[in-house]
């Protein structure tokens, strides 16, 4: 009897399984599609919240658990699932960011959750992760947030961005951690301490049985770090930054433009896909 090992492909969205218009390509979705359907499982791994990547998991037609927040939330989408986790912060925090929001120079504070989205204004340049426009329920304020979210987003006036990681390290070090974006944009994220991407991939390999030497996890940006380094094979886009593909066991011929996760696959796990 042939035994069939399962291999684990992780995908991160932007600037890798995604182009530049944040959009999946066909030649993308028929790769993924004939992975599938020789028998690889498919996982989306994003720093995204499930609000903004459930539409790429359902283009892509994939039926695996997906990881959202950079590790801290694991589900099935569209549906309850027992073996379900996340990581959430305490509220405190989140008021206390609000209090001294002035102070602080944050423009924007917003909280999410796998239900929840509530901000303290619209933002106009929101990078499409963000409303222009909140409704009355999405405004953030002592009353509308109930429970500790997974998730703080904060805009905060360049200049001041230093300062404000070193306060959130000094005041709530020891239960958060804080991430700049990658890019342009003056935003960082707080979410619980020692939860990444590699948080999330673990669970998936625990829970279809997987070795770590079968998993292959494509990234580009710092986020992806510790997936690619977790994976028995990383995979750096060839528009990574160069922290990634310094520390890639490969790195794609092609950039995110070009199909560069789809390409990879079908010649390395020899899948014919049509043109």
């Amino acid at each position: 009897m042939i035994t069939i090992t399962k291999k684990l492909i992780a995908l991160d969205l932007d600037g890798t399984a995604l182009n530049n218009d944040a959009e999946l390509s066909n030649q993308t979705k028929a790769t993924i599609s004939q992975a599938v359907k020789e028998g690889y499982l498919v996982s989306i791994v994003t720093g995204r919240p499930n609000r903004l990547s459930e539409n790429f998991y359902d283009e892509l037609n994939l039926k695996t658990p997906m990881i959202n927040f950079n590790g801290n939330l694991g589900i099935l989408p569209h549906q309850a699932w027992a073996r379900e986790y996340q990581y959430t912060i305490d509220r405190e925090i989140v008021m206390e960011l609000l209090e001294k929001s002035k102070l602080l120079g944050l423009s924007l504070i917003a909280v999410e959750g796998r239900n929840l989205f509530l901000a303290n204004r619209g933002l106009k340049s929101g990078f499409g992760f963000f409303p222009s426009t909140l409704q009355t329920n999405q405004i953030l304020n002592q009353q509308s947030l109930k429970d500790n979210p997974i998730s703080i987003t904060v805009e905060v006036r360049p200049e001041l961005k230093a300062g404000l990681i070193d306060y959130v390290q000094n005041q709530f070090g020891d239960q958060v951690e804080v991430s700049p974006w990658g890019g342009p944009h003056p935003i960082v994220e707080i979410a619980t301490k020692g939860i990444h991407k590699s948080t999330g991939l673990k669970f998936l390999a625990d829970y279809y049985g997987i070795l770590q030497k079968d998993i292959i996890a494509f990234g580009d940006e710092a986020n992806d770090l510790t997936m690619m380094k977790y994976a028995g094979t990383g995979v750096a886009m060839k528009n990574a930054i160069d922290q990634i593909k310094n520390s890639a066991d490969d790195v794609t011929t092609f950039d995110n433009q070009q199909d560069g996760v789809a390409r990879y696959l079908q010649e390395h796990l020899d899948l014919a896909v049509g043109q």
